[in-house]
Order: structure tokens, then C-alpha cells, then sequence
């Protein structure tokens, strides 16, 4: 299967990440993108992740798992919030915007992955291609399928998404799913 996105779509919805920055930096809120203006998959109601990376180190990540808004607003939404909202980095300057490259993530919709012990759920799982998200009870986390570049191993993958859920170690997830992701950045 190729690429949801055309080229032309993926340079617009980084252009429109990288506006909500520069707006963010002087007005103090995201971008209020028209989707009217855009073609129709770009105006689709759906989830993305928006990642900061400066040299190659994160700088800001923030996105959702629920599609709530047209997909150029989302993108708008999370890229201000990952450059000024993300609690693990302090609000992006404009020194630091010039060295930003972004990276956007647009998820496929979730599926349920059915499993009776953790060992199941890890071989259920596809490294490279799998977003995941594990819950147990009130504790949830997800991560992007780009996290399989660092975690590469399924087991070393669930410990991790446990430990960022706070679910313990001795403990199996109650639900998990599964999602893909078109992702792409900028080419600077």
C-alpha cells in the first residue's frame, strides 16, 4: 500500500505545523487554519501527532488519539502546542523555531488487539508498522510506530509503553490496540 498523502498534501500540512509556530510566537495561540481552503483529504476529520526536533534531539511532541477536528487544524493544534504546551520543555523561542524540523504523524484509526496474557499482545505485534496503545484501568499511553527506530525489540517496546502508562512491570494491560501512522518531516 503507498502513501495516503501526495507530496503537495504533506509540504501543506508541514507549511501549516510551521505557521502555527510562527503565530505562536506572536500572537500566543495556534494558527486558526481555514480547512475550506484545502483539498478534501487534508479537510478529513482526523488524529495526528506534531514532534519538534532540533539536531536530532525531541524538542516538543504533542497529538491526539481521537479524531476531533479537520486534519489541517489538528496539525495546527498540536504543532502550537508541542512548541509552547508539551510540560517536559519550556515554551519555544524564536531562536530555537529557526532549528526546528518538523515531523508530522497522521493515524489511522485504532484497532482493538485481543490477547489473554502480555505474551500474546507482544507476538500480536508487528515492529516498524504498529502504533500501540496499552491500558490498564485509568493508566493509558500510546506510542507512535516511529518509536520502533529506538525500541526495536516487542518486549523492550511493551515494558517501555507500560512504564509511561505507570502501569507496573508484574502487571499485563487490560486493552491494547493497534494503529498506523503516515508520517513525514521537513527536509531542511
Amino acid at each position: 500500500m503507498g502513501p495516503e498523502f501526495s507530496a503537495d498534501a504533506r509540504l501543506k500540512l508541514l507549511g501549516v505545523a510551521r505557521k502555527s509556530l510562527e503565530h505562536g510566537l506572536t500572537a500566543g495561540v495556534h494558527w486558526a487554519v481555514s480547512p475550506d481552503n484545502y483539498t478534501s483529504i487534508l479537510q478529513s476529520t482526523r488524529a495526528s501527532f506534531v514532534t519538534l526536533n532540533i539536531e536530532g534531539q525531541l524538542r516538543g511532541c504533542i497529538g491526539g488519539l481521537e479524531p476531533r477536528w479537520a486534519l489541517v487544524e489538528d496539525v495546527s493544534r498540536h504543532a502550537f502546542a508541542a512548541g509552547f504546551h508539551d510540560p517536559r520543555f519550556p515554551p519555544i523561542s524564536k531562536v530555537e523555531l529557526a532549528n526546528v524540523r518538523l515531523h508530522v504523524s497522521v493515524l489511522s484509526p485504532r484497532t482493538p488487539l485481543a490477547f489473554t496474557t502480555e505474551a500474546e499482545l507482544i507476538a500480536a505485534l508487528r515492529p516498524g508498522i504498529d502504533g500501540l496503545v496499552l491500558q490498564l484501568g485509568a493508566h493509558r499511553a500510546t506510542f507512535l510506530p516511529a518509536v520502533w527506530e529506538s525500541l526495536d525489540d516487542p518486549v523492550d517496546f511493551v515494558a517501555e509503553l507500560k512504564r509511561k502508562a505507570g502501569i507496573s512491570a508484574a502487571s499485563a494491560p487490560d486493552h491494547a490496540e493497534r494503529y498506523h501512522a503516515e508520517s513525514f518531516e521537513e527536509q531542511r
